[in-house]
């Protein structure tokens, strides 16, 4: 170890042994990731997508040509020592799921059908309340939200067990919930509990599931912009249990366009008077999303990004007057093949008006099963690394990333990727990389 990374006091525990993925969720993007993770392990495809199995980090000056892998650079774990396992409230074991949604092609599918029949779904924590157009049988039953999340502590335990797994993380890539404000109830640890002993309406599945891998040490990404455990309450008992949480909501189809291109516009000082977005999407998503309710908090993930990025109170002529509007319409034909459309109105030199069209027909399951990917090892590693609480480093994979108190998240992508790359150097205790490339031209000081 060096004197920087003896400075940064890390000491980063090896990936030695299973890595246990636990999903809530087994529908188009859990089983398209576990397809793929499957796939890549069987010499079947490329991890294309991933950040870490596919991107180098550059180290040190430019001249000296230092660019290993992400994967190579930092202990990540190794495919070939991953676990899966699932909880959903749809019984279909993991090839029958995939089927159904219907991503993969058949000859894709087909060739890992003896791997995927064997993750068939633990019962899950479901209510109508918060996904009211999904139903299921396969779903646990308790007194209390208290013991339901204790029926989740022991599955979680169990399969720690019987897959003997050194560790675990948890990964949310189940539906998104009804529209929820935070809460008198989420303030802290003792009310929560106590509200989960109420059966208290506060208190969603997704925070039962939250609140069980954080007692168990598990840490915890939400993919969907369920108000999951960017509450005081979560916060607090990640810090007690020394467990890393992040997220909200994987950055997929249309968002991922406004932070690669909002960043362009801001940099250049081209105004913005208003972005039109439209998608269509006919997978189980889309039919949660035809919920008004569900709809109301996609909503307000997506519509923050461009505000964000491009700052108004800072730069009033330019974007101190944005029309934003984001729809969602649910279209069964298109199945997981969400399209995105886009009308961005801008402006430039003397305010002369310029249009951007964009129709983005994306997969919406090939662009989050990557993300998944990702969240699970590093937030892997960050638990070995000894971080815990919010991975803000991790905003990278997120429409609405979570950041403490008081902050504004980061939403440019370019910033984000720079601060996660930036991150794991720090862990590894090599320079921070700026670019001000001044060293290479003589005497800059």
């Amino acid at each position: 170890m060096n004197d920087l990374h003896a400075q940064a006091g890390l000491e980063i525990a090896p990936a030695e042994g299973k890595l246990g993925v636990l999903l809530v969720g087994l529908g188009a993007v859990a089983t398209t990731f576990i397809a793929g993770v499957e796939a890549i392990r069987q010499g079947r495809s490329k991890p294309i997508g991933s950040l870490t199995q596919m991107s180098t980090i550059r180290l040190g000056k430019r001249t000296e040509r230092q660019t290993p892998l992400v994967k190579e650079f930092v202990p990540l774990a190794d495919l070939a020592d991953i676990e899966f396992a699932a909880w959903d409230p749809i019984p279909d074991d993991a090839y029958e799921s995939a089927r159904v949604c219907g991503v993969l092609r058949p000859e894709d599918l087909d060739p890992l059908a003896e791997f995927m029949r064997g993750i068939r779904p633990m019962p899950a924590v479901f209510d109508r309340q918060y996904v009211k157009k999904l139903e299921g049988t396969n779903v646990k039953s308790g007194a209390t939200k208290l013991d339901l999340a204790e029926q989740l502590r022991e599955d979680i335990r169990r399969f720690k067990e019987e897959k003997a797994c050194d560790r675990l993380v948890l990964v949310w890539c189940a539906s998104t919930e009804v529209f929820m404000r935070p809460h008198e109830v989420h303030r802290s640890v003792e009310s929560l509990e106590a509200a989960m002993r109420e059966n208290h309406d506060a208190v969603a599945p997704s925070m039962i599931y939250a609140y069980a891998a954080l007692r168990e040490g598990v840490p915890f990404a939400n993919g969907a912009p369920n108000l999951t455990v960017d509450i005081p309450a979560m916060i607090e008992l990640a810090g007690e249990r020394g467990v890393p949480i992040g997220g909200k909501d994987f950055k997929t189809g249309q968002t991922l366009m406004k932070t690669i291109l909002a960043p362009g516009f801001k940099a250049r000082m081209l105004g913005l008077s208003g972005w039109f977005s439209t998608n269509i999407l006919g997978n189980r998503d889309g039919e949660v999303l035809d919920d008004p309710e569900s709809f109301k908090t996609k909503e307000e993930s997506k519509l923050g990004v461009i505000e964000h990025i491009l700052q108004p109170e800072m730069y009033p002529d330019l974007y101190g007057d944005i029309y934003h509007k984001v729809r969602i319409n649910y279209y069964p034909p298109r199945g997981d093949n969400k399209e995105g459309w886009d009308n961005i109105d801008i402006f430039g030199w003397m305010g002369y008006p310029m249009q951007i069209k964009i129709d983005f027909l994306c997969r919406d399951s090939i662009l989050a099963a990557p993300i998944v990917l990702d969240l699970a090892l590093l937030m892997d590693l960050a638990k070995r690394a000894g971080l815990h609480g919010i991975q803000e480093w991790l905003s990278f994979y997120f429409k609405s990333p979570q950041v403490a108190e008081g902050l504004d998240p980061e939403h440019d992508l370019f910033i984000q990727q720079l601060k996660l790359k930036n991150t794991l150097r720090w862990m590894m205790g090599e320079e921070q990389i700026t670019h001000l490339g001044v060293e290479y031209y003589g005497d800059y000081q």
